[in-house]
């Protein structure tokens, strides 16, 4: 059982240690989260936790920029960054056997990294070029504009930040964030892979073992703003977004959660896919999917269609999103659990994503759950404990967004209030 193979241990200075030995697989996979997401970007830089990222990556310990990529190359480590809401994290996918010169890159990445003078004006480009593909995709703009609506500040933030603070960032800002917030404290080191427990431990412990702690960052929020808001654009199409409250990860009843809007969104027989773009042809695109922060749960729905069919596509949408308490049945809850038990089986054979999973279990519930015990919880699924579910947890007070030439009509009646 992978209960089993899967091991934790804190060490002195706050860092988590986790791990899962897969000995089927030749790989190891690498995760590394640390305490520095964009919500500790200052009001004034937002944007400076993904321009932190960008910086580090160009050289640490004794290698410049070039020297420090072509060291992944030579033990060809597929790695990546990225930067969330709480968390900077960077990992990736090697050979078993190479973990640990590929350890002692990642602690030079993040401990000790170079932040070169004469590459500043180029991460800057970097990074608003990040910023301007988002700006150019406008599905994920809708989306940017729901989760600024539907969360309290500095939750629903984008990383990338805005143009205007992206101008003003300096080294001085990118070097203060990385010494406050680039610590051992809360952060968490995962490991999976053909790997030993013990030699995980003692590798860890030596490159990571004397990094401070530091102290946690305070954050103060605002009160989101909810209810329905528009952007006016010209545009062929209307983007549609819509949010509502659920469970967070950590909640016992999240898989409850999981399994309704499985129904609703998983697959081309699920009930988005079949009512609003097979049956009536309105979107070329519709969705639905749980999404979680560490004390609060989220339902975000998207759809993309024509400004023409924009307003049937947004009321068909909330129609099938109030329906969804009326119960869900046997004959798509059955299809649901193959396909979850299907990505299961796909994630026992990557090692790098079962890194992730661990250490995102570890943030969310502070202990490991095995991929076992997540598809008893998937098996244990039945139509009357989901539908107990939706009657306790209906989905209702919505958050909607759009973006298209016009605004669309939603009833008052049906929106989340200006502040919760």
């Amino acid at each position: 059982m992978s209960a089993d193979r899967m091991q934790s241990q804190e060490l002195g200075n706050g860092l988590v240690v986790v791990a899962e030995s897969m000995p089927w697989v030749e790989s190891a996979g690498v995760s590394l989260v640390l305490p520095a997401g964009c919500v500790f970007d200052p009001p004034d830089r937002l944007g400076l936790a993904n321009f932190t990222c960008e910086m580090v990556e160009r050289g640490a310990g004794e290698r410049d920029s070039r020297a420090f990529l072509e060291a992944f190359e030579m033990l060809g480590v597929d790695w990546s960054s990225s930067v969330s809401l709480a968390h900077t994290s960077y990992g990736g996918a090697l050979l078993a056997d190479r973990l640990e010169p590929a350890m002692e890159l990642f602690a030079d990445l993040v401990r000790r990294p170079r932040f070169p003078a004469d590459q500043l004006e180029d991460a800057r480009q970097s990074c608003l070029r990040e910023l301007h593909s988002i700006e150019d995709e406008l599905g994920q703009r809708v989306m940017a504009e729901l989760r600024r609506r539907f969360y309290p500040s500095p939750w629903g933030r984008l990383a990338e930040g805005t143009e205007a603070s992206l101008d003003a960032i300096d080294r001085d800002d990118v070097t203060s964030f990385h010494g406050r917030h680039y610590r051992a404290g809360e952060a968490i080191v995962s490991v999976a892979g053909k790997v030993e427990w013990p030699e995980v431990l003692d590798l860890i412990e030596r490159l990571f073992g004397d990094w401070p702690s530091g102290d946690a960052a305070p954050l103060a929020t605002e009160a989101p703003a909810c209810g329905y808001g528009h952007i006016e654009h010209d545009s062929a199409q209307t983007h549609i977004a819509v949010a509502c409250d659920s469970v967070p990860y950590r909640d016992p009843d999240y898989y409850q959660a999981r399994g309704a809007i499985g129904v609703l969104s998983d697959g081309m027989s699920s009930r988005l896919f079949t009512e609003v773009r097979e049956k009536r042809g309105l979107a070329y695109t519709v969705s639905a999917s749980c999404y979680s922060l560490k004390d609060r749960g989220a339902v975000f729905c998207y759809a993309g269609t024509t400004p023409d069919r924009a307003q049937e596509t947004l009321d068909v949408l909330l129609d099938e999103l109030q329906r969804l308490n009326e119960g869900v049945r046997q004959n798509e809850l059955d299809r649901l659990k193959a396909r979850i038990k299907s990505g299961l089986i796909m994630q026992q054979e990557s090692s790098v994503a079962r890194s992730r999973q661990l250490a995102s279990s570890w943030y969310y519930l502070e202990r490991l759950r095995s991929i076992e015990e997540i598809s008893a919880q998937i098996d244990a699924l039945t139509c009357d404990s989901i539908n107990d579910y939706l009657r306790r947890h209906p989905l209702r007070d919505f958050t909607v967004a759009t973006l298209g030439p016009r605004p669309l009509e939603v009833s008052r009646d049906i929106l989340a209030p200006s502040a919760r």
